[in-house]
């Protein structure tokens, strides 16, 4: 805590990237020309501006009250959102002060006093000339100067952890503000970094896990920096040898370091304080007597100046010794200090007497990764993107270090047992390997979700309710549940002559955005499947937690697309089969894969929506339409004028044979794995790394290995044909493939940009495929007698923009989940994402596009 009594030469005002800044004066004193000349506007919250909202009339003293409970109201929003906040009133009233000092602290910011000390006679003149205050009396501006005045010695007992005095209208007008970043802010760093975590005195341990990690004497060679989450000391044979190279390593820039309670405690009894030598300080105190006063008062300093935890690479990681919630990421108080170094508990005991602590990472849905120690634990194990690193070194465990970004934990076996352990070693976070289940609160309600290719997607409140219907009615278990595909747009409505789609217009539109070359491959005679594919029951124990399951195949709804167990594992298995002779398992570095792909014959999902109500329409062919149809001609025999209503019913006879025949090549019996095939298309994700953008010349290779590996007959290979879109004679080999492809009853294609993930000029996101239908293919979808000139005609007046919107939407929702997944991040951070795709289905969208 500072105050500074500013000279002339001096002018520099240290002010904090977020506080509370309290500009304290006389009325007339300046404070206001000051807030402008040195804040952003939107950061300064006026008295006087809060009075005119409340009552049309700035000077209207009567309506003071109302009006600081509005600034007040104001003043906390901004700074629950992270915002520097300036009050401009005179604020010369202790009690003014205690309420801005009272709600600092209620959002865990520094209140930080600027005064205005101006001479009386220099208010008095400025008041004179404002037109709204020139009948203010002397007495106002005498009391405000007596009031400042006592306040002035007080100030920092108030609270304010900086006091800026300037005396005298020069040094106010030749003062200037500078923004200073908090101590704990160090998002300019970004790694990587090394984090390790309680050490307590085992120095040698210490040494042969930096080895590991790659440091020599302190220093790798890569640049790489050392992050300690604190408890350096106590317990373990060493905590001065500790100690020298955890200092060393932070004063030559290769390490930072939080402090632990263990140092806190013992910077207390360096300074005097009187503290029980309990839990291991009696053996740093024994330990230390041994070295030089010189180092100890250098120990003294190091501890003394750590800051209770630091926000790392651009706000994604945050280290501290016991844990924090989001809420206190980045701020600072002394509830945030005492959070970090001590976490919370329930008021409870164990058996052991140990207090139960609160279990906060539980609760975590921050999206910044929570690095800690403190509470040891056999094992450290992510829990809601956060992470323990305690792993008992000193009771016999071991020490662990996480590497970052990578998420690679590396440890070293303890060399004993330093210390007996008040409890056994045990896992203390309860939820499971990924985290707790997911929550209501989760997917409850409106919901803004960050995406790292399209910005912010809205998903409407309506829209979740529909998706949570789902989900928990229907859908798989959602650990086996990473990924839903996006809808995918249909081409644009085609003009040629008796089709509704055509390729020319998605080879058009690719043309337009940029896409040069882009791969038409077959529509399979399916329905989309999303396939989770484990090496083994112990992959997928350890990865997605489940127990029993070796992966997953569901719809792109997320509902399980068999209700036999068993013939799902035993596609799984073929699946895993294949992988294995493919070579796919080590070329990958995985233990698992997730597939895109159709699921044949449609059947397998379609068959109740094709008994009721296409069947029914095939019926009708063969039974109304011949009755009808005879009766008419038996009608004209007789000379009854009947030939349109004849030319129609015979039209219409032909048209329900066509669409009979159409979705009949869609369903073929199946006998347990006898008849089912499935056309994987794409490699989605493996273990640490999403596969979307990789190219698909390159995926469709990869497949076809998988599929050639396959000797049990459920893989079929996916045929394609690559075309340039600004050559003609590519574009017409295109539409010709396609042509005689549903010329032979097929259902049509997909065109895609060979390079996947692609943007288009303006820096947008381009379509991930264009479906391009067959025109036999659309009779299930338009009906029997859609292909009629009137029918067409009407139904080029499709309107494409909504569901275009909506599959770019859910693309990038599909992208982000495929992100999080291969970045190890929670089920519920991965479920967000999920969630938001399945929610968006939900919006009203013509069906049949």
């Amino acid at each position: 805590m500072t105050t500074t009594d500013t000279p002339v030469r001096a002018r520099a005002l240290p002010v904090t990237d977020l506080s509370l800044v309290v500009l304290i004066g006389a009325s007339g004193s300046g404070k206001s020309t000051f807030a402008r000349r040195h804040f952003k506007p939107t950061e300064v919250i006026s008295s006087d501006f809060c009075r005119g909202l409340v009552a049309d009339d700035e000077n209207d003293q009567s309506a003071s009250r109302d009006a600081f409970d509005v600034l007040h109201y104001i003043a906390g929003k901004r700074l629950a959102a992270g915002r520097r906040t300036v009050v401009d009133a005179t604020n010369v009233q202790q009690d003014a002060r205690r309420q801005l000092i009272d709600l600092a602290r209620k959002h865990d910011v520094l209140p930080i006093a600027i005064v205005l000390d101006v001479p009386e006679e220099v208010c008095a003149e400025r008041n004179a000339t404002r037109t709204d205050r020139a009948d203010m009396p002397r007495r106002v501006i005498q009391r405000h100067t007596r009031e400042l005045r006592r306040s002035l010695r007080h100030l920092e007992r108030e609270g304010f952890r900086k006091v800026h005095v300037l005396r005298g209208t020069e040094q106010v007008e030749q003062a200037t503000v500078v923004t200073e970043k908090r101590y704990n802010d160090l998002t300019h760093l970004t790694g990587p970094f090394d984090i390790i975590g309680d050490i307590h005195g085992c120095a040698a341990e210490l040494e042969t896990l930096l080895g590991k990690l790659g440091y020599t004497d302190g220093v790798h060679p890569e640049g790489r920096t050392a992050v300690f989450v604190g408890d350096l000391v106590d317990r373990g044979p060493d905590s001065p040898g500790v100690l020298r190279r955890v200092m060393s390593m932070v004063k030559s820039g290769n390490a930072l370091c939080v402090p632990g309670n263990h140092e806190n405690k013992y910077g207390r009894f360096l300074k005097g304080r009187k503290v029980q030598h309990t839990h291991g300080l009696a053996e740093t105190v024994e330990q230390m007597d041994g070295e030089s006063v010189e180092f100890r008062t250098e120990v003294r300093e190091f501890i003394d100046g750590l800051v209770s935890h630091y926000v790392l690479d651009g706000g994604r990681l945050v280290v501290c010794h016991a844990g924090l919630p989001e809420k206190y990421h980045g701020r600072t108080s002394g509830r945030v200090r005492s959070h970090a170094l001590y976490g919370d508990t329930t008021g409870e005991t164990d058996e052991f007497g140990l207090p139960v602590r609160y279990p906060w990472a539980e609760d975590y849905r921050g999206r910044a990764a929570v690095v800690c120690g403190h509470t040891p634990v056999p094992e450290a194990t992510w829990l809601n993107n956060t992470i323990c690193l305690d792993t008992g070194a000193v009771f016999g465990g071991k020490l662990t270090a996480l590497r970052w970004p990578e998420r690679e934990l590396v440890d070293v076996p303890a060399e004993r047992v330093w210390y007996d352990p008040a409890k056994p070693l045990r896992t203390e976070a309860p939820g499971g390997h990924d985290g707790r289940p997911l929550d209501l609160a989760d997917v409850h309600g409106r919901r803004v979700v960050e995406t790292r290719h399209a910005g912010r997607i809205t998903v409407r409140e309506e829209n979740g309710a529909a998706a949570l219907e789902v989900m928990s009615r229907f859908a798989t278990d959602p650990r086996l549940l990473p990924y839903l595909p996006p809808t995918m747009a249909p081409t644009a409505t085609s003009n040629v002559d008796g089709y509704l789609e055509h390729p020319k217009e998605a080879f058009a539109q690719y043309a337009a955005d940029g896409v040069a070359r882009v791969v038409c491959e077959e529509k399979h005679m399916g329905s989309r499947a999303v396939a989770l594919v484990c090496r083994d029951a112990e992959a997928a124990r350890t990865r997605f937690g489940v127990e029993g399951p070796t992966g997953s195949l569901y719809t792109r709804t997320g509902r399980p697309f068999l209700d036999d167990a068993s013939v799902t594992e035993a596609i799984l298995d073929r699946l895993r089969t294949a992988i294995g002779e493919a070579g796919l398992w080590d070329e990958l570095a995985t233990d698992w894969l997730l597939l895109d792909a159709e699921l044949m014959p449609w059947s397998l999902k379609a068959s109740g929506l094709l008994r009721s109500q296409y069947a029914a329409v095939g019926a009708a062919s063969g039974a109304v339409f011949p009755g009808a149809l005879a009766a008419l001609e038996g009608a004209a025999a007789r000379g009854v004028e009947v030939g349109d209503l004849l030319d129609r019913q015979r039209g219409r006879s032909a048209d329900a044979a066509a669409f009979t025949d159409a979705y009949r090549r869609y369903c073929w019996p199946t006998d347990g794995l006898d008849g089912v095939r499935l056309a994987p298309f794409q490699i989605l994700a493996t273990q640490g790394r999403s596969l979307a953008a990789l190219p698909h010349d390159e995926q469709l290779a990869l497949i076809d290995r998988l599929v050639e590996h396959d000797g049990s007959g459920l893989l079929q290979t996916t045929r394609r044909l690559y075309v340039d879109t600004g050559d003609p004679e590519s574009v017409a080999a295109g539409t010709d493939w396609w042509l005689e492809m549903t010329g032979r009853g097929g259902e049509g294609m997909v065109v895609k940009p060979i390079g996947a993930l692609v943007r288009d000029g303006k820096g947008r996101l381009v379509q991930p495929g264009i479906k391009c239908r067959g025109r036999e293919y659309l009779r299930i979808i338009y009906g029997p007698e859609y292909t009629r000139p009137d029918n067409l005609a009407r139904l080029r007046g499709r309107f494409l923009n909504h569901k275009r919107s909506l599959a770019i939407r859910e693309y990038a929702l599909g992208l982000e989940a495929l992100d999080r997944l291969a970045d190890g991040e929670p089920l519920w951070r991965v479920h967000e994402a999920v969630f938001g795709v399945l929610a968006l289905e939900s919006e009203p969208v013509d069906p049949r596009l």
